[in-house]
């Protein structure tokens, strides 16, 4: 059971990968009592990414769980708090916003919702072990690895054809392996990827086991759903595209969420809810790449702050057009009274 270090919390943020992290930081730089919430590790989907090669100022790229150890301690030290293993069951929305978790009830004068979203997998023996170690989710961020080298992408949407367009930039070869009988991408997003040679297509495909060594993924297994032939395929790395899920079952009755179950906010991040705020992977039109996550995240707590300044100095206006002291209000009258009662009358 955690203890926390307040009832209240200016901000409380929910999930610590690189939205919330970054949002903590700058909150609290600003002097805000900001506590952090996570259910699990700290760093999100970026802690389990071998190599980030994108993020600007690692020229050599950096690994996810070093930038989230970066991260963490960046913001621990202006003075977020970070608590780890909680789970938030319910938001309700009122001023302040009471946040419900597997460890007790807090109020917050505004919530950010931070806990981006979840890769599909595929749910076959050894996905989750390659995990980083050849089996990716992210072409921006991983296919410059494998350039000259033999990949498999498993989709057959546009995210699937748009990642393989990247990837096909790098590759000697794409394998794009198609649960259906047909790509169900745009028209001119398939066009594209037509007139590349260096794609194959293998539909009806269904990929049943991904096997490698201690270097990484070597191939998988897979079959024929029209025929039953088992397929076999040599690869250096297999890349999934079969959707995403975004982390919002706690407040799919709170905040409106658009029809992929992603939060809608405006341009400052605001949700549907006064008090409530989304940023990072899990706030709809996203574009799922650390950089921006952690942009977000700083945008967001520079709103948050902004608005809740705002509010302060609205209240402080308030209270100084308090209602007249009604005892005193009444003692001025009763004097007055007296004082015209004791005065002589005027003779005639």
């Amino acid at each position: 059971m955690n203890t926390f270090q307040r009832d209240h919390y200016e901000l409380i943020i929910i999930g610590a990968g690189p939205t919330g992290l970054a949002a903590a930081l700058y909150a609290a730089r600003e002097g805000m009592s900001v506590l952090v919430l996570e259910k699990a590790i700290v760093g999100g989907m970026a802690a389990i990414t071998n190599l980030i090669d994108n993020y600007p100022g690692f020229e050599n790229g950096v690994g996810g769980l070093e930038l989230a150890d970066h991260l963490y301690e960046h913001a621990v030290r202006f003075g977020a708090e970070v608590a780890t293993g909680v789970e938030v069951t319910k938001l309700t929305p009122s001023q302040p916003v009471t946040v419900t978790t597997s460890a007790g009830q807090l109020t917050a004068d505004a919530v950010l919702i931070a806990t981006g979203s979840t890769y599909k997998r595929l749910g076959v023996p050894g996905e989750t072990d390659y995990l980083g170690r050849g089996v990716h989710f992210c072409a921006t961020c991983d296919a410059p690895l494998y350039r000259g080298k033999d990949v498999v992408v498993v989709g057959g949407g546009n995210s699937a054809i748009q990642e393989s367009l990247f990837i096909a930039r790098f590759a000697k070869a794409v394998t794009l392996l198609v649960r259906g009988p047909q790509l169900t991408g745009t028209a001119v997003l398939m066009e594209q990827l037509g007139h590349l040679r260096n794609v194959i297509f293998s539909y009806n495909t269904r990929v049943d086991h991904i096997r490698g060594n201690a270097g990484g993924v070597t191939g998988l297994q897979a079959t024929d759903t029209e025929t039953g032939e088992e397929l076999d395929f040599r690869t250096d790395a297999v890349f999934v595209f079969i959707g995403l899920d975004p982390n919002t079952k706690p407040f799919a009755s709170t905040v409106k969420l658009d029809p992929a179950g992603f939060v809608l906010a405006g341009p400052n991040f605001a949700t549907t809810q006064p008090g409530i705020y989304a940023a990072g992977d899990v706030r709809s039109g996203s574009t799922w790449q650390i950089a921006s996550a952690i942009g977000e995240g700083v945008n967001a707590a520079l709103e948050i702050r902004h608005k809740i300044l705002q509010q302060q100095h609205l209240d402080h206006v308030l209270s100084d057009f308090k209602a007249p002291d009604k005892s005193k209000s009444t003692e001025r009258k009763a004097s007055t009274t007296r004082k015209s009662a004791a005065k002589p009358k005027a003779k005639k």
